[in-house]
C-alpha cells in the first residue's frame, strides 16, 4: 500500500532550479533523483526546467544517468516551444507549460508541434484574466486538450492573487471541467503571511479543498482558512469520490522545496508519522 494518500500522489513538481529556491542545475539533477528514490516518491513530479537552460541540464544529467522526467516551462511563448522539444529529445518529456498572451494562438502552436502524448498547460497574464477575459480564456481552453495554469505567487506582493481572484479562476475551471495547475508561493499547506515578507500566501491544502467548490464566495471561504487544524480535519472527511474530483482538477503546483511541503502535511498528521528518512532540505543539497 502507498505511504502517500492518493490526493498527494504527483502533487509536487520539483521547481528547485526558479526562484526563490534558485538551486543550480548540477545540483538539481542528483537532488530529484534522491526525491525520485525516497519513500515519498510518488508525491514528486517531474524536474521544472525553462527552456533557456536544458542545455545545462543535459550536461548535468550525463548520457549514462537514467533518463530524466523533465516539464518544459516556457516563458517566451510559443517561439520557444519547436527549439525547446527538440533540446529535450534526450529527457522523457513529461508535459509543457506556456506562458502566452493570446490563448488561442497558444493552442493552434501546440497543436501543431506538441506529441499527442506530451499533456500541456496554457498560462495568461492574471491582468488578462479580470473580468470578461477569464472566461474568454478559459471558454479557449475548455475546447482544446489543454490544461489552464496559474500564477499564485512570486518575489512581490502584487504577484499573489487574493482569496476572490484565485476563487474566480479556481471555480471558472471547475463549471467547465477544465484541469489546472498552479505555480509559486504555495509551499505551505496553510493560508500564512510570511513573517519575513509580509505576502500573503495560499496554502496547498486550501486550494485543494477549495477545487470542490463551483461556488465562488464558498471557494474563498476555504482559501482564507488559517488553521490547520480545520483543513486537515477537512481532508481526513474526503471520499475517494471527492479526491478524484479534486486532483481531476488541480493536477499539480511547481514548489522549489519538497521538503516544505511534506514536512507541513507530517505535521497535521496527513502523512505516515515514521518515515525512514526525510527529505533533503535546501541546506542539504
Amino acid at each position: 500500500m502507498s505511504r502517500i494518500p492518493a490526493l498527494f500522489q504527483g502533487l509536487f513538481d520539483d521547481a528547485a532550479v526558479f526562484p526563490p529556491g534558485n538551486l543550480p542545475v548540477a545540483e538539481a539533477v542528483p537532488a530529484h533523483r534522491v526525491h525520485r528514490s525516497a519513500w515519498y516518491a510518488e508525491a514528486v513530479g517531474p524536474l521544472l526546467c525553462g527552456a533557456g537552460r536544458l542545455g545545462e541540464l543535459a550536461g548535468a544529467a550525463g548520457a549514462a544517468d537514467p533518463v530524466l522526467r523533465v516539464g518544459l516551462v516556457l516563458p517566451g511563448g510559443s517561439a520557444e516551444l519547436g527549439p525547446a522539444l527538440a533540446a529535450a529529445a534526450p529527457f522523457e518529456i513529461a508535459g509543457v507549460e506556456l506562458a502566452t498572451r493570446d490563448a488561442r494562438e497558444a493552442v493552434a502552436a501546440l497543436d501543431l508541434l506538441l506529441p499527442p502524448d506530451v499533456p500541456a498547460a496554457v498560462e495568461l497574464p492574471r491582468e488578462l484574466l479580470r473580468g470578461d477575459g477569464l472566461d474568454e480564456v478559459l471558454d479557449v481552453l475548455v475546447d482544446s486538450p489543454y490544461r489552464a495554469k496559474f500564477r499564485t505567487g512570486g518575489l512581490v506582493a502584487g504577484a499573489f492573487p487574493d482569496e476572490q481572484e484565485l476563487a474566480a479562476f479556481l471555480t471558472g475551471c471547475a463549471q467547465r471541467g477544465l484541469p489546472y495547475k498552479c505555480t509559486a508561493g504555495l509551499h505551505n499547506a496553510v493560508r500564512h503571511t510570511d513573517p519575513v515578507t509580509g505576502f500573503e500566501h495560499h496554502g496547498f491544502l486550501n486550494v485543494l479543498l477549495a477545487a470542490l467548490a463551483t461556488d465562488r464566495t464558498a471557494a474563498a471561504e476555504v482559501l482564507a482558512e488559517r488553521s490547520g487544524e480545520v483543513l486537515a480535519k477537512a481532508v481526513g472527511e474526503l471520499t475517494g469520490h471527492q479526491v478524484t474530483v479534486i486532483r481531476n482538477s488541480f493536477t499539480a503546483f511547481g514548489t522549489c522545496s519538497i521538503a516544505e511541503p511534506l514536512d507541513d502535511l507530517a505535521g497535521l498528521g496527513l502523512l505516515p508519522p515514521s518515515s525512514p528518512h526525510q527529505p533533503p532540505s535546501q541546506e542539504d543539497r
